[in-house]
């Protein structure tokens, strides 16, 4: 049997211009970015979006925007792309870590969370260094709180018992942190204290 080889019909092929950094940049209502990683049906994954949604309640959306994602790697350059500080929230599993424990990261000294180090795509340091290539207008500030958890591969909308049991103290905790990180927030808390 004879294969059958296949060529490219070139005149109905378009070709596609790759826009420059000024026509993609996208419509950044506010200087600052609270941004939730992680999947929320992942049990302890969702700890990123959680807290996301806490701050939303707790903050003013005048000064800052607040994202969810469920990517990482190459993916947050788009959603990071022409803000001047970010906070990034995400998962993050430790040898000898304590679920619940809240650290505080920066590029400079990254250890990897769940989502920023993505093996399937690229780690945040080199999607970082990839998108000044490219032109991103990469933040001047972006900082890393990551929560240590348990479990991230059991499908479930709830958080592990070990979590659940420390939420409230992990809420304190990035709520501190965020007021440290961006003062100009701290002028913007609403009066509620809503749970969730």
């Amino acid at each position: 049997m004879a294969r059958k080889r296949w060529s490219l019909d070139t005149d109905r092929m378009t070709r596609k211009r790759i826009p420059s950094p000024a026509e993609r940049m996208p419509v950044v209502k506010n200087k600052i970015l609270i941004l939730g990683i992680g999947n929320d049906i992942l049990t302890d994954d969702g700890i990123g979006p959680r807290l996301c949604d806490f701050l939303r309640e707790r903050f003013s959306d005048a000064l800052a925007d607040f994202e969810k994602l469920n990517v990482g790697g190459l993916e947050i350059l788009e959603f990071i792309d022409g803000y001047e500080t970010v906070v990034i929230i995400d998962a993050i599993k430790t040898a000898g870590g304590r679920v619940g424990d809240v650290y505080l990261l920066t590029p400079d000294h990254f250890r990897e969370t769940r989502h920023l180090s993505n093996i399937h795509d690229t780690s945040f340091i080199t999607a970082l260094e990839f998108g000044r290539s490219l032109e991103f207008r990469i933040p001047g500030k972006i900082f890393i709180i990551a929560v240590e958890i348990r479990e991230d591969m059991v499908f479930s909308d709830t958080f592990t018992r070990e979590l659940a049991e420390r939420y409230g103290e992990i809420r304190e905790n990035v709520l501190k942190y965020i007021e440290e990180l961006v003062p100009e927030l701290s002028g913007s808390r609403k009066d509620h204290q809503t749970a969730r």
